[in-house]
Protein backbone atom coordinates (compact mmCIF):
# COMPACT_ATOMS: atom_id res chain seq x y z
CA UNK A 1 0.00 0.00 0.00
CA UNK A 2 1.22 3.57 -0.34
CA UNK A 3 -0.63 6.83 0.81
CA UNK A 4 0.02 10.36 -0.24
CA UNK A 5 0.98 12.66 2.97
CA UNK A 6 -2.30 15.28 2.94
CA UNK A 7 -1.57 18.59 4.57
CA UNK A 8 -5.41 19.91 5.15
CA UNK A 9 -8.33 20.54 7.16
CA UNK A 10 -9.10 18.05 9.82
CA UNK A 11 -11.33 15.71 7.96
CA UNK A 12 -14.49 14.72 9.98
CA UNK A 13 -15.53 10.91 10.98
CA UNK A 14 -19.41 10.93 10.44
CA UNK A 15 -21.52 14.05 10.62
CA UNK A 16 -22.96 15.96 7.88
CA UNK A 17 -20.42 17.21 5.51
CA UNK A 18 -18.85 20.90 6.47
CA UNK A 19 -16.54 21.18 3.74
CA UNK A 20 -16.98 25.19 2.88
CA UNK A 21 -16.63 26.19 -1.26
CA UNK A 22 -13.62 25.82 -2.53
CA UNK A 23 -12.39 23.11 0.21
CA UNK A 24 -10.98 20.20 -1.49
CA UNK A 25 -12.85 16.70 -2.49
CA UNK A 26 -10.35 14.31 -0.99
CA UNK A 27 -10.00 10.67 -1.89
CA UNK A 28 -9.05 7.20 -1.37
CA UNK A 29 -8.12 4.69 -4.02
CA UNK A 30 -8.42 0.94 -3.48
CA UNK A 31 -7.62 -1.50 -6.12
CA UNK A 32 -5.22 -4.17 -6.37
CA UNK A 33 -3.92 -3.63 -9.97
CA UNK A 34 -1.58 -1.18 -9.59
CA UNK A 35 -1.96 0.06 -13.12
CA UNK A 36 -5.29 0.68 -12.72
CA UNK A 37 -4.70 2.86 -10.10
CA UNK A 38 -2.37 5.06 -11.70
CA UNK A 39 -5.02 5.76 -14.66
CA UNK A 40 -7.35 6.60 -12.18
CA UNK A 41 -4.86 9.29 -10.29
CA UNK A 42 -3.92 10.64 -13.39
CA UNK A 43 -7.37 11.26 -14.42
CA UNK A 44 -8.46 12.67 -11.43
CA UNK A 45 -5.34 14.78 -10.62
CA UNK A 46 -5.86 16.91 -13.76
CA UNK A 47 -9.57 18.45 -11.53
CA UNK A 48 -8.24 21.23 -9.32
CA UNK A 49 -10.98 20.53 -6.64
CA UNK A 50 -9.92 16.46 -6.48
CA UNK A 51 -7.17 15.64 -4.15
CA UNK A 52 -5.57 11.79 -3.82
CA UNK A 53 -4.89 11.22 -0.20
CA UNK A 54 -3.85 7.72 -0.43
CA UNK A 55 -4.33 4.22 -2.37
CA UNK A 56 -4.95 0.85 -1.12
CA UNK A 57 -4.48 -2.80 -2.63
CA UNK A 58 -5.89 -4.72 0.06
CA UNK A 59 -9.28 -5.01 2.29
CA UNK A 60 -6.56 -3.92 5.58
CA UNK A 61 -4.89 -1.22 4.37
CA UNK A 62 -8.15 0.14 2.94
CA UNK A 63 -9.75 -0.16 5.94
CA UNK A 64 -6.63 1.74 8.08
CA UNK A 65 -6.04 4.35 5.43
CA UNK A 66 -10.01 5.65 5.61
CA UNK A 67 -9.71 5.30 9.67
CA UNK A 68 -6.14 7.49 9.05
CA UNK A 69 -7.22 9.99 6.24
CA UNK A 70 -11.33 10.53 7.08
CA UNK A 71 -12.06 10.77 2.87
CA UNK A 72 -14.52 12.53 1.14
CA UNK A 73 -14.92 9.64 -1.02
CA UNK A 74 -13.99 6.06 -1.57
CA UNK A 75 -12.99 4.10 -4.92
CA UNK A 76 -13.46 0.98 -4.10
CA UNK A 77 -12.60 -2.43 -6.19
CA UNK A 78 -15.23 -4.60 -6.09
CA UNK A 79 -13.28 -7.72 -6.63
CA UNK A 80 -10.94 -6.91 -3.95
CA UNK A 81 -9.35 -10.13 -2.83
CA UNK A 82 -10.79 -11.42 0.00
CA UNK A 83 -12.59 -10.44 1.88
CA UNK A 84 -13.31 -8.22 -0.81
CA UNK A 85 -15.36 -4.91 -1.47
CA UNK A 86 -18.23 -5.34 -0.52
CA UNK A 87 -17.34 -6.54 2.73
CA UNK A 88 -14.49 -3.89 2.94
CA UNK A 89 -17.38 -1.32 2.42
CA UNK A 90 -18.96 -2.36 4.74
CA UNK A 91 -16.33 -2.29 7.50
CA UNK A 92 -15.63 1.55 6.23
CA UNK A 93 -18.77 2.96 6.49
CA UNK A 94 -19.35 1.55 10.26
CA UNK A 95 -16.53 3.89 10.80
CA UNK A 96 -17.21 6.74 8.39
CA UNK A 97 -20.75 7.12 7.84
CA UNK A 98 -20.58 10.42 5.91
CA UNK A 99 -17.91 8.91 3.05
CA UNK A 100 -19.26 8.42 -0.11
CA UNK A 101 -18.38 5.01 -1.23
CA UNK A 102 -18.02 4.42 -5.09
CA UNK A 103 -18.26 0.59 -5.97
CA UNK A 104 -16.43 -0.02 -9.66
CA UNK A 105 -17.45 -3.56 -10.99
CA UNK A 106 -16.31 -5.20 -14.26
CA UNK A 107 -20.10 -6.10 -15.21
CA UNK A 108 -23.49 -5.30 -13.59
CA UNK A 109 -24.33 -8.54 -11.60
CA UNK A 110 -27.74 -7.94 -10.04
CA UNK A 111 -26.32 -9.69 -6.55
CA UNK A 112 -23.36 -7.87 -6.11
CA UNK A 113 -25.40 -4.70 -6.80
CA UNK A 114 -27.87 -5.80 -3.79
CA UNK A 115 -24.80 -6.57 -1.87
CA UNK A 116 -23.63 -3.27 -2.33
CA UNK A 117 -26.76 -1.63 -1.29
CA UNK A 118 -26.59 -3.64 2.05
CA UNK A 119 -23.06 -2.62 2.56
CA UNK A 120 -23.75 1.19 2.43
CA UNK A 121 -22.27 2.52 -1.22
CA UNK A 122 -23.58 5.37 -2.56
CA UNK A 123 -22.66 4.67 -6.33
CA UNK A 124 -22.33 1.34 -8.42
CA UNK A 125 -20.14 1.93 -11.68
CA UNK A 126 -18.26 -0.07 -14.32
CA UNK A 127 -14.96 -0.08 -14.59
CA UNK A 128 -14.95 0.97 -18.14
CA UNK A 129 -16.92 4.34 -17.31
CA UNK A 130 -15.65 7.58 -19.45
CA UNK A 131 -13.23 9.93 -17.98
CA UNK A 132 -15.63 12.82 -17.84
CA UNK A 133 -18.42 10.53 -16.54
CA UNK A 134 -16.42 9.29 -13.40
CA UNK A 135 -15.90 13.08 -12.15
CA UNK A 136 -19.00 13.71 -12.56
CA UNK A 137 -19.98 10.79 -10.88
CA UNK A 138 -17.60 11.17 -7.78
CA UNK A 139 -18.72 15.21 -7.79
CA UNK A 140 -22.55 13.98 -7.23
CA UNK A 141 -21.52 11.69 -4.42
CA UNK A 142 -19.25 14.04 -2.68
CA UNK A 143 -22.63 16.41 -2.58
CA UNK A 144 -24.89 13.87 -0.90
CA UNK A 145 -26.26 11.37 -4.07
CA UNK A 146 -27.38 8.44 -4.27
CA UNK A 147 -26.32 7.38 -7.32
CA UNK A 148 -26.82 3.73 -6.69
CA UNK A 149 -30.28 4.31 -6.52
CA UNK A 150 -30.74 4.83 -10.30
CA UNK A 151 -29.53 1.33 -10.62
CA UNK A 152 -32.19 -0.47 -8.35
CA UNK A 153 -35.18 1.29 -9.82
CA UNK A 154 -33.64 0.30 -12.76
CA UNK A 155 -34.00 -3.36 -11.85
CA UNK A 156 -37.17 -4.80 -9.93
CA UNK A 157 -35.94 -7.87 -9.05
CA UNK A 158 -32.97 -5.81 -6.95
CA UNK A 159 -35.71 -3.59 -5.43
CA UNK A 160 -38.32 -6.24 -4.55
CA UNK A 161 -35.13 -8.01 -3.03
CA UNK A 162 -34.24 -4.65 -1.13
CA UNK A 163 -37.81 -3.43 0.06
CA UNK A 164 -38.33 -7.30 1.46
CA UNK A 165 -35.04 -6.40 3.43
CA UNK A 166 -36.03 -3.53 4.32
CA UNK A 167 -39.47 -4.87 5.69
CA UNK A 168 -37.43 -7.61 7.54
CA UNK A 169 -35.17 -5.41 9.66
CA UNK A 170 -38.09 -2.94 10.29
CA UNK A 171 -39.44 -5.40 12.34
CA UNK A 172 -36.36 -6.27 14.10
CA UNK A 173 -35.73 -2.17 15.01
CA UNK A 174 -32.83 -0.66 14.18
CA UNK A 175 -30.19 -1.82 16.40
CA UNK A 176 -30.16 -4.89 14.63
CA UNK A 177 -30.02 -2.99 11.09
CA UNK A 178 -26.91 -2.73 9.15
CA UNK A 179 -26.03 0.26 7.11
CA UNK A 180 -28.41 0.44 4.25
CA UNK A 181 -28.47 3.02 1.46
CA UNK A 182 -30.75 5.38 0.56
CA UNK A 183 -32.77 4.78 3.26
CA UNK A 184 -32.94 3.11 6.72
CA UNK A 185 -35.50 0.95 8.05
CA UNK A 186 -36.83 3.66 10.25
CA UNK A 187 -37.71 5.99 7.12
CA UNK A 188 -39.14 3.30 5.12
CA UNK A 189 -41.49 2.62 7.85
CA UNK A 190 -42.38 6.29 8.22
CA UNK A 191 -42.72 6.66 4.66
CA UNK A 192 -45.07 3.73 4.71
CA UNK A 193 -47.58 5.39 6.96
CA UNK A 194 -47.50 8.59 5.45
CA UNK A 195 -48.45 6.65 2.16
CA UNK A 196 -51.61 4.97 4.21
CA UNK A 197 -52.74 8.94 4.83
CA UNK A 198 -51.31 9.56 8.16
CA UNK A 199 -50.23 12.64 9.44
CA UNK A 200 -47.16 13.14 11.26
CA UNK A 201 -48.36 13.63 14.68
CA UNK A 202 -50.40 9.92 13.82
CA UNK A 203 -46.98 8.95 12.47
CA UNK A 204 -45.19 9.80 15.79
CA UNK A 205 -48.21 8.20 17.69
CA UNK A 206 -47.86 4.75 15.81
CA UNK A 207 -44.36 4.83 16.43
CA UNK A 208 -44.01 5.68 19.65
CA UNK A 209 -41.73 8.52 18.37
CA UNK A 210 -41.96 12.58 18.91
CA UNK A 211 -43.31 14.56 16.19
CA UNK A 212 -40.27 16.13 15.62
CA UNK A 213 -38.07 12.89 15.39
CA UNK A 214 -40.85 12.31 12.69
CA UNK A 215 -40.02 15.34 11.11
CA UNK A 216 -36.54 14.97 10.87
CA UNK A 217 -36.39 11.92 9.71
CA UNK A 218 -38.59 13.15 6.57
CA UNK A 219 -35.95 15.78 5.96
CA UNK A 220 -33.77 12.85 5.98
CA UNK A 221 -35.82 11.10 3.07
CA UNK A 222 -36.81 14.20 0.76
CA UNK A 223 -32.76 14.91 0.49
CA UNK A 224 -31.86 10.99 -0.11
CA UNK A 225 -34.81 10.75 -2.70
CA UNK A 226 -34.12 14.42 -4.75
CA UNK A 227 -37.39 15.09 -4.41
CA UNK A 228 -38.68 18.13 -2.96
CA UNK A 229 -42.11 17.41 -0.49
CA UNK A 230 -43.87 14.10 0.93
CA UNK A 231 -46.30 13.53 -1.68
CA UNK A 232 -43.24 13.12 -3.89
CA UNK A 233 -41.42 10.92 -1.71
CA UNK A 234 -44.79 8.97 -1.88
CA UNK A 235 -45.58 8.56 -5.20
CA UNK A 236 -41.78 8.15 -6.16
CA UNK A 237 -41.39 5.18 -3.55
CA UNK A 238 -44.80 3.41 -4.76
CA UNK A 239 -43.95 3.65 -8.31
CA UNK A 240 -40.77 1.76 -7.38
CA UNK A 241 -42.54 -0.93 -5.32
CA UNK A 242 -40.74 0.29 -2.16
CA UNK A 243 -43.84 0.67 -0.35
CA UNK A 244 -47.38 -0.50 -0.66
CA UNK A 245 -50.49 1.11 -1.82
CA UNK A 246 -52.73 2.91 0.09
CA UNK A 247 -55.54 0.42 1.75
CA UNK A 248 -58.94 1.03 0.50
Amino acid sequence: MSAMEYQGPERRRGGPDRRLPGDKTTILLVDDHALFRVGMRNILEREDDFVIVAEADDSRSATDLAIETSPDIILMDLSLPSPGGIETTQRIKRELPSTGIIVLAVSEDEDALFDAIKAGAAAFILKDVGPDDLVTIIRRVSSGEYLINDKVFAKPAVASRVLKEFRELAVYGQEAAPIFAPLSPREVEILDNIAQGMTNKQVAYALSISEQTVKNHMSSILRKLSVNDRTQAVVYAMRQGWIRMPED
